[in-house]
């Protein structure tokens, strides 16, 4: 996040509380504030998730100046690219979900997922929700920024974050 240009202060930025019903975080636009559901985080692992889901909307509200709550489209880009990039939709949590197949099921989940995010926050029909991640699925399935490819486990994410402590390296030699 300070790479690209957006200060975070752990404190200030991130706020654990009680949540109703079984959301497990959510990223305050008006605030910039990453909130997680103490009452609905189930361990470790969840957790990650949930700050990494977030922490791709905090890095889209910084980086794209994301329009949250008049531009449905804005919004399902952030839900693809948090779903695809925040572990939801590893083969783990799909198993667990009783969600599996072989082809393109990634796509198929984050698609999914996206949708479900979106309803979970706007008034809006199912039918509108897909329509809007349909119309940005693709060029935002593929932005995989600031990570650089999707980290599934923690082995990918180790080389993410070595491929992006080298980003500068690379381009200084050309």
């Amino acid at each position: 996040m300070k790479h690209s240009g957006c200060a975070v202060n752990k404190e200030r930025h991130f706020s654990c509380e009680d949540c109703n019903g079984n959301v497990s975080g959510g990223f305050d636009a008006s605030t910039s504030q990453i909130v997680l559901c103490q009452n609905n985080i189930r361990n470790e692992a969840h957790m990650n998730r949930v700050v990494t889901h977030e922490l791709v909307h905090a890095f889209d509200h910084c980086r794209a100046h994301v329009n949250w709550f008049t531009d449905v489209r804005h919004l399902a880009c952030s839900e693809v690219r948090a779903a695809n990039l925040s572990g939801d939709c590893s083969l783990v949590n799909e198993i667990f979900r009783l969600h599996f197949g072989l082809k393109r099921h990634h796509q198929t989940c984050v698609r999914d997922r996206a949708i479900l995010s979106i309803l979970a926050v706007r008034n809006i029909s199912k039918e509108v929700a897909q329509k809007a991640v349909d119309e940005v699925f693709e060029s935002c399935f593929n932005d995989q920024e600031p990570f650089g490819r999707i980290p599934h486990n923690k082995t990918y994410a180790r080389y993410a974050h070595r491929d992006f402590q080298n980003r500068d390296r690379y381009y200084s030699n050309i």
